[in-house]
């Protein structure tokens, strides 16, 4: 090896261009990323090739400048995160523009502009927040909250049948049918339950038992008025069905505004909270509906409803 020479591994400039080989550059390189202003592609007037023109800062034309004009005859590296991207020879002196001239493709000199480019925008990092979570630690947290919304799911079943008695099991069905379809959901897109997924799950569960609430607290409103069953479960229906959409569709209309925005836990929990919520309005209404019909299809003309 050479003084001041390092092996680097790059681009083959035989072939494809997609083979690895390995060079023997300089470590210290003639300009830098930070002293090119601009690489463009155009073509060649004469050869009606596609090339690429380059443009550098005054200092780094000075530079150039002087290495190019005591290596005429030699090979010249285009260097971007410790990779060769291309080689070229130098033909005669370059100051502040220069070509770079080749059997290119179109696509392959657009392709070392932005190899170029790249190099001449450095981007800085800072620090904001640093956190650092153990996998033990990390499934702790899910574990804490799948039990918390087991716990929650239970207490809610357990409530909605002794609150409303016959009517709550028609409750619970469809939320356990509203959990079953956003777990499927989320099973067959391959997404990952994680921490916010899950409160987006107990947030969907607490909004079916909303929905069930309206409708049920509706059915007894219009028995009270002497309705009979089948008439106060069709105005219970009818008159709570404007006010669940509408919560729903202002509810889905901000996670819709969270997954634009948000980043990838706040997503995921967008994403989840939404689905469920479209879930929520086929169980809550549809569903509960049917099973309504089937409940009030077996009861003798007068007899009451359990709710």
């Amino acid at each position: 090896m050479p003084p001041n020479t390092v092996l680097i591994h790059g681009r083959s400039q035989g072939g494809n261009g997609n083979d690895d080989a390995v060079y023997i550059i300089s470590r210290s390189s003639a300009v830098s990323g930070g002293e090119l202003r601009e690489a463009r592609v155009q073509r060649n007037s004469n050869t009606n090739q596609s090339e690429v023109e380059f443009f550098l800062t005054a200092e780094g034309g000075r530079r150039f400048a002087k290495f190019t004009g005591d290596h005429v005859g030699d090979y010249l590296a285009v260097v971007l995160d410790n990779r060769v991207m291309s080689v070229a020879v130098i033909k005669s002196q370059i100051s502040d523009n220069g070509v770079i001239e080749g059997r290119f493709t179109e696509q392959q000199a657009t392709d070392l502009a932005l190899v170029l480019n790249s190099g001449a925008l450095p981007a800085g990092i800072k620090y904001l927040e640093e956190r650092t979570v153990g996998p033990s630690l990390g499934k702790d947290s899910i574990h804490a909250g799948v039990t918390a919304a087991t716990v929650g799911m239970l207490a809610v079943l357990i409530f909605m049948l002794v609150y409303y008695r016959g009517a709550g099991i028609n409750a619970d069905l469809a939320l356990i049918l509203n959990l079953i379809i956003l777990l499927g959901f989320l099973g067959f897109s391959g997404a990952t339950l994680t921490l916010p997924g899950i409160a987006g799950v107990i947030l969907t569960v607490g909004m079916g038992v909303d929905s069930n609430v309206l409708i049920f607290e509706r059915i007894r409103e219009e028995l009270r008025n002497g309705k009979t069953p089948p008439s106060a479960v069709e105005q219970g229906f009818s008159h709570a069905w404007i006010t669940i959409v509408d919560t729903h569709v202002t509810t889905i209309v901000s996670a819709f505004i969270l997954f634009i925005f948000g980043t990838g836990p706040v997503r995921g929990f967008a994403v989840t909270l939404t689905f469920g919520l479209l879930a929520n309005l086929f169980t809550a209404v549809f569903v509960s509906r049917m099973i309504f019909d089937w409940i009030l299809g077996r009861k003798q003309r007068g007899e009451a409803l359990s709710i």
